[in-house]
């Protein structure tokens, strides 16, 4: 019997609240959401923050702002959130699933992600970076992410100490599916956001569904 795939939202609920923040991830696991997709970076004085692009609404670049300055950036009346808040909020309800999208920050990232008791792992589509990581933390999970056509996945995967596929839910395929099973990891597919597609990958087998709105998976 097939298992139903991981229930992700990415960047909490980005269609209802702002993406990336507190309100929108708690909003994503009280409808169910069995992952939380989040991008980081970090501030001039190393703190890891919860954001998507590398400059902030008010014009604000945040490997070149500390973070007292930052935390006062808002939008809405909503602050930028710290992964560290992001883990507490999470704890163990949830896999947080953790884009590094910061260049050369996985040390900071992996300082937070050791205090972080739940189920956590991290992927990128910087694979250099990815690479480097088991080196520092041969434990934690990592992925991949990409949005072309691969060859050889498993072997993208095995070359950089990664286990998990992160591919445009257009890629998706039985042939990749079967070649990252075959090294017992998982593929988790972005961003889905049309019924058919949900179908389409579900029926696949992919292990993931990383979604901006996880109640669009409650009918699939």
């Amino acid at each position: 019997m097939p298992v139903a795939p991981l229930r992700i939202a990415h960047r909490g609920m980005p269609r209802r609240l702002r993406e990336n923040t507190l309100p929108s991830i708690a909003e994503a696991l009280a409808h169910g959401a069995q992952g939380i997709e989040l991008d980081v970076h970090a501030t001039a004085d190393g703190m890891v923050v919860v954001h998507h692009d590398a400059w902030t609404a008010e014009g604000l670049e945040i490997a070149r702002t500390k973070w007292n300055e930052l935390r006062r950036d808002t939008l809405g009346g909503i602050s930028i959130p710290t992964l560290a808040s992001v883990c507490e909020l999470v704890g163990d309800r949830a896999e947080l699933f953790v884009e590094i999208k910061g260049a050369a920050i996985e040390e900071p990232v992996l300082r937070v992600l050791g205090g972080h008791s739940g189920p956590k792992a991290i992927h990128s589509f910087d694979h250099a970076m990815i690479g480097r990581i088991p080196k520092l933390d041969p434990t934690i999970r990592l992925g991949l992410l990409f949005e072309e056509q691969v060859a050889d996945v498993g072997a993208m995967l095995a070359a950089h100490g990664a286990r998990d596929a992160w591919p445009h839910h257009s890629l998706a395929d039985a042939r990749m599916i079967d070649e990252v099973h075959a090294l017992e990891g998982r593929v988790i597919v972005w961003t889905v956001n049309a019924p058919r597609d949900v179908r389409r990958v579900a029926a696949l087998g992919v292990d993931g569904i990383c979604t901006d709105d996880v109640t669009l998976l409650d009918d699939r």
